[in-house]
């Protein structure tokens, strides 16, 4: 995708990934560093491997010391072990409204949702794999419509997971145990509704859906666990409206 106009610079230096925006947005996200609504002008993800995580280390003053060292204040942090340069980015415009998807997919952890297959305990860890999605929204949201947001995107995020690990026949998933997701607009807050009905949520809707999906199947190319022969890299079953 062309990056000529957008709201942000993407800043990419191993293993950090920044989008660095000239004025603040109000965001909303579970972020492990600045969880819940908050007033930033960064969103980074952090890129880490077992050495980095030791049991027993905080994984909060591992992310915070990697931006410190970075010059990174003002950050809404997500921490993945996938590579930061493997994310994908979509962006979609109705009636005015634009909004852009950035995610990073990694299924190494991947759970089917109500149906826990790894708890939390350094006993039965999991094989590292988060997907981290960004959304920005144009229009001002109010803090109601972020919420709302929040869960259109995490409503699209989910179908391209599960519509395109449902297509190779494989392992089914609609998520991972440490997936979070992000969504940022301009201050303001003019916009009290932002679902399904609404342009707002067509427009997010569809942008995380093609970003997840891009990274889905990346991912699965990538990886030992599924083959891909069945996979649709283009589009696979279920994502067309």
């Amino acid at each position: 995708m062309d990056p000529t106009g957008l709201p942000f610079v993407i800043d990419l230096r191993r293993p950090i990934l920044a989008l660095r925006f000239a004025e603040p947005r109000r965001m909303l996200s579970w972020s492990i560093s600045r969880p819940g609504l908050t007033v930033a002008k960064t969103v980074a993800w952090l890129e880490v491997n077992d050495s980095d995580l030791p049991i027993g280390r905080d994984p909060v003053a591992v992310l915070e010391d990697a931006f410190a060292r970075e010059g990174l204040t003002d950050t809404v942090g997500l921490m993945t072990a996938c590579d930061v340069s493997a994310y994908e980015i979509c962006r979609t415009t109705v009636e005015g409204i634009e909004a852009i998807a950035i995610t990073t997919v990694g299924l190494g952890n991947g759970e089917f949702v109500g149906r826990r297959r790894f708890a939390v305990s350094a006993e039965e860890a999991p094989a590292p794999g988060t997907v981290n999605t960004f959304v920005h929204v144009s229009q001002p949201l109010s803090d109601g419509a972020l919420v709302e947001t929040i869960a259109i995107a995490a409503q699209a995020r989910t179908v391209a997971i599960l519509r395109t690990t449902e297509s190779i026949g494989r392992e089914v998933v609609t998520g991972t145990g440490s997936d979070c997701i992000v969504v940022a607009a301009p201050l303001g807050g003019t916009a009290c509704y932002s679902g399904l009905h609404t342009a707002i949520g067509e427009a997010v809707g569809a942008s995380v859906m093609e970003a997840t999906r891009a990274g889905t199947a990346r991912w699965i190319g990538q990886s030992a666990r599924w083959t891909v022969s069945e996979v649709d890299a283009n589009q696979p079953p279920g994502i067309e409206p």
